[in-house]
Order: C-alpha cells, then sequence, then structure tokens
C-alpha cells in the first residue's frame, strides 16, 4: 500500500459534499474527508439512516464537521430541493463526490419515469452537478464509475423512459460508462468556459459492500443474496480501502482533469493510481450527444458544448 487516507492533504476551509453516505463506500469517503478537516456535507435518500451515518462518522471523527441534506437521486424534484438547500448553507463547494449508485435492479423506474440504474446512476448526478454549478467554479468533482463500463455494448444514448428490452447488467454497464462520458465531457466543458473547476473519475474495485446484495434482495432473490453476502467478503477489499480511489481523485493536488482512479492490482483492489478506460468511454462525440439528450431528460442545462 503506497497511499493512504493519511496522505490526504489538509482540508480544513474546504467544504466537500458525497452523495450515497449511508452506503459503505460514500461513508468511508465521507468519513476520510471529514478526517482531513474538510466541512462535509452528507447526502442520501433516507433520512433516519443519513443520521446514522453522521454519527457514525462523528463517533469515528470526533470534530468533524458535518451537515446533511436528504437527497434521493431518482426523484429530480428531491435532487432541485437539495441542491436549492446546499447552494443556500454554501457559497463554493471545493468537492463533489457523485458516489451514489444502484447495481444491477430489477427493472424499474424513477419517479420521472426513467430506467432505475441509468436515472440513479447518469441523470440524477448530471442534474445535481448542473444545479450546484454556482458553488463548483473552482471545484474538485469526482464522479465514481465501475469496470463494469467496459462490458457496455454502446452508451445509453436512447430515452431513458421509453420500454426497451432489459437485461440488468447491461443496464448497469451502460450507466457505469456514461459516468465516465459524463466525467470527460464536465471536464472539456469547464476548461472551454474558463473554470477552474476540475473533472475526474474514480472505481472502487471490488469491494465488499451492500451493494452486491441489494440488487438480489430487491429482485427477491434471497439466495443469489446470501451467496453474494458471504463470497464477497472474501473476495473483496474492505469498504475504506475500496473508497481509496474517491479520496484520491478528490484530494491529490495537481491531478489533471479526465484522470481516472481505480485500484492497483488488476483493478480490483489494493493503492489507487491512474488506470485506463475503454475507447468508447473517451469518445468525445458520444460524450456531447449523452450531455444534450441528459440535459433534455431532466430539464438541466448547463455549460456551453465545445466548438
Amino acid at each position: 500500500m503506497t497511499w493512504t487516507a493519511r496522505d490526504i492533504p489538509d482540508l480544513h476551509g474546504r467544504t466537500a459534499l458525497v452523495t450515497g453516505v449511508t452506503g459503505d463506500l460514500g461513508r468511508e469517503t465521507a468519513r476520510g474527508l471529514a478526517g482531513a478537516g474538510a466541512r462535509v456535507i452528507l447526502t442520501a435518500r433516507n433520512d433516519e439512516k443519513l443520521r446514522e451515518s453522521a454519527r457514525r462518522i462523528s463517533d469515528e471523527v470526533p470534530r468533524a464537521d458535518l451537515d446533511t441534506v436528504v437527497l434521493d437521486l431518482a426523484d429530480l424534484s428531491s435532487v432541485r430541493r437539495a441542491a436549492e438547500s446546499v447552494l443556500e448553507s454554501s457559497a463554493a463547494l471545493d468537492i463533489l463526490v457523485n458516489n451514489a449508485g444502484v447495481m444491477a435492479t430489477p427493472h424499474r423506474r424513477t419517479v420521472d419515469g426513467f430506467e432505475l440504474q441509468l436515472g440513479t446512476n447518469h441523470l440524477g448526478h448530471f442534474a445535481l452537478t448542473g444545479l450546484l454549478m454556482p458553488a463548483l467554479s473552482e471545484a474538485r468533482v469526482v464522479t465514481v464509475s465501475s469496470l463494469m463500463h467496459r462490458f457496455a455494448l454502446h452508451a445509453p444514448l436512447h430515452d431513458a423512459r421509453e420500454e426497451r428490452r432489459y437485461h440488468k447488467w447491461l443496464a448497469y454497464s451502460e450507466s457505469k460508462l456514461a459516468n465516465l462520458l459524463f466525467a470527460l465531457e464536465l471536464d472539456r466543458r469547464a476548461k472551454a468556459a474558463g473554470l477552474g473547476l476540475t473533472s475526474v473519475a474514480a472505481h472502487p474495485g471490488y469491494s465488499a459492500t451492500q451493494l452486491q446484495t441489494s440488487g438480489p434482495q430487491l429482485a427477491g432473490k434471497s439466495l443469489w443474496s446470501r451467496v453474494m453476502a458471504a463470497a464477497t467478503p472474501v473476495v473483496g477489499q474492505k469498504p475504506e480501502i475500496g473508497a481509496l480511489p474517491s479520496l484520491y481523485a478528490a484530494t491529490r493536488p495537481d491531478l489533471p482533469g479526465g484522470s481516472y482512479v481505480g485500484p492497483s492490482q488488476l483493478e480490483l483492489r489494493g493503492a489507487p493510481k491512474l488506470v485506463g478506460m475503454t475507447s468508447a468511454a473517451r469518445n468525445a462525440d458520444t460524450a456531447a450527444a449523452l450531455w444534450q439528450r441528459s440535459a433534455d431528460a431532466t430539464g438541466v442545462t448547463f455549460l456551453s458544448a465545445v466548438t
């Protein structure tokens, strides 16, 4: 291990926002930022679980400066309320970690009619980032993707509300490809606009979290859920290690925009390092098309196209 949470620079006077802190990776990311002195805005959709996560972080980081904001990424009205609340309390955000997500869920739809995985993992974060832009002009924005982006057959340029054949793992892979396309396009557009915003991406490798079992549980597959629950702690790395790529991406000084950070050992586990992505993820034309479709779908428009 060559880089750990102890290597995070002093973050006193900085403000960070992390989505999905009731999950293991989100909570560990928030704990790492708080431990380095940042004021951290914790967000999640369930208020009771959100407050419990805040209590747990405060127990581990006694002087933690924490705020909580309820945010359901599967409901654009909730995204708008959360963004308004954050902007009222924070003139500037120094770090935004778009961490929350769902994985391999049965076919379901968000409040706004989007396929659940694309709606939550990509469109919700797209809208949140856009609505928070007044506070992000000098920020580091980290969008969490996955190794699974490599299995996407194509970018999700379809209408997220349309009925189409559904395969839960392909839908997940497409949403994670969308995360990378968004991260790189955000960096291109921010640079073209002359902003100090730096957009990067990260992935946790294979980590022992509840995310591996939540999809099977939603589908009612209790046996498969039990199998995953038993296997994941053996194969996967601990959440505090899985959060390191996000923490590295969020805090490493002078990290170039468009960087992608993952674990060092076959991208499955270990210390964070810069990793590669597919050519599909680097396609600027596809990214621009996805951006426009995302803006049309969410009604959130920000940053002009790169010309």
